[in-house]
């Protein structure tokens, strides 16, 4: 790990806010991906049942 001096915490600090906010939003990417996967399913399903 390179020497950050004395803003080490400050740096650190922001590098694991930035990769929490990122694994928070690629979870919420996903699940709003397997909703949107669900309903087009359901939608499909009920096409073919009426065409």
């Amino acid at each position: 790990m390179p020497d950050l001096g004395k803003y080490a915490v400050e740096v650190v600090s922001a590098y694991g806010a930035s990769l929490l906010l990122l694994a928070l939003l690629l979870g919420l990417s996903l699940r709003r991906g397997q909703r949107a996967r669900a309903e087009l399913a359901k939608a499909e399903a009920e096409a073919a049942d009426h065409g």
